[in-house]
């Protein structure tokens, strides 16, 4: 008998609902439950998707929920936040924003759940350590979205700049989901051939992919500024990563994970390559970098933990 996939969304704002809709349209799920603080809203939105089925691919049941329905969930997306204000600093965010996504926790430990748990909400690195040491669950079952996006977003661009299929293009973004991000050359890869070597053979300038590395690292505030946020490349990202567990595929993502001794660090949810199968996270892919990138890790992994010693602080995580 086919089991049953179950997946709980806790906030219908704009990624959430990307990533619904993307679900609906792809199937691969049988039932979707939406919370929302804003009852009528999840109302609105369950009734929106529902009407589209019989033009979809997807028999999927979707409804409003609530916290009871986590219960017997596979999957939990937590995409519930606030947004970050004019003159708002990235600390002050992230403290308002950790003080929801703990509740948010405490609601779901309450019912005692013990599937896995997809935290989309930013700053997103952070708020996975935050429900990870609320929840009290294995490490592996706890996933941030971290550098997902920042890695689709890479492959992409770098398969325009190629003209080659981003389906042959290995290349991951490390580190933090934020500023101090930051792509490991030696390990991207053009099929089976170092993007180093790559390059020199077809006479291309180094300076180009740097190029390329700085605009995927300010793609979203470019994004924001002209439609002031970004949602479905993210809720196409989340789909990957849900379908990824279900299937058990053993698919290389790049995702927050919590790292215990890999990269040389440890207790912090940071942006790393995994193997996705049916139980969450099977295995930290430990890429070999250089002392540069080795460099740019433990300075992300420092600005990290600079925000976690706060948030600590404030909430006694």
């Amino acid at each position: 008998m086919k089991e049953s996939r179950k997946v709980v969304l806790i906030g219908t704002g704009m990624v959430g609902m990307s990533m619904a809709y993307s679900l609906m349209n792809t199937g691969g799920i049988d039932e979707l439950v939406l919370i929302d603080i804003d009852e009528e809203k999840a109302i609105g939105e369950a009734m929106d998707l529902n009407h589209g089925l019989p033009y979809s691919f997807s028999k999927m049941k979707i409804k409003k929920g609530n916290y009871k329905d986590c219960y017997d969930s596979d999957i939990i997306v937590i995409c519930a936040g606030a947004s970050q204000k004019e003159g708002q600093t990235r600390l002050e965010l992230t403290k308002i924003n950790t003080k929801i996504i703990k509740e948010i926790a405490l609601k779901i430990k309450k019912v005692g759940f013990n599937g896995i748990i997809i935290v989309a909400s930013n700053p997103v690195d952070i708020l996975s350590y935050v429900v990870y040491k609320v929840m009290d669950m294995d490490k592996s079952k706890i996933i941030g979205t971290g550098t997902l996006l920042d890695t689709a977003r890479m492959r992409y661009l770098l398969s325009e700049f190629l003209n080659v299929s981003s389906d042959d293009i290995e290349a991951y973004i490390l580190g933090e989901h934020g500023d101090s991000s930051f792509i490991s050359w030696v390990n991207t890869y053009v099929g089976c051939k170092s993007i180093l070597e790559y390059i020199d053979e077809k006479n291309l300038d180094m300076n180009d992919l740097s190029d390329i590395y700085l605009e995927v690292k300010n793609a979203a505030y470019e994004i924001i500024e002209r439609k002031n946020a970004t949602y479905y490349g993210i809720g196409l990202s989340l789909n990957k990563l849900i379908q990824s567990i279900f299937d058990n595929t053993n698919k290389i993502l790049c995702v927050s994970a919590y790292l215990d001794g890999e990269y040389e660090h440890s207790h912090i949810y940071m942006g790393v390559p995994c193997i996705i199968h049916r139980e969450g996270i099977k295995e930290i892919v430990q890429l070999p970098l250089n002392s540069v990138d080795q460099e740019k890790f433990d300075e992300s992994y420092h600005v990290l933990k600079k925000i976690k010693l706060e948030i600590k602080k404030d909430l006694e995580l």
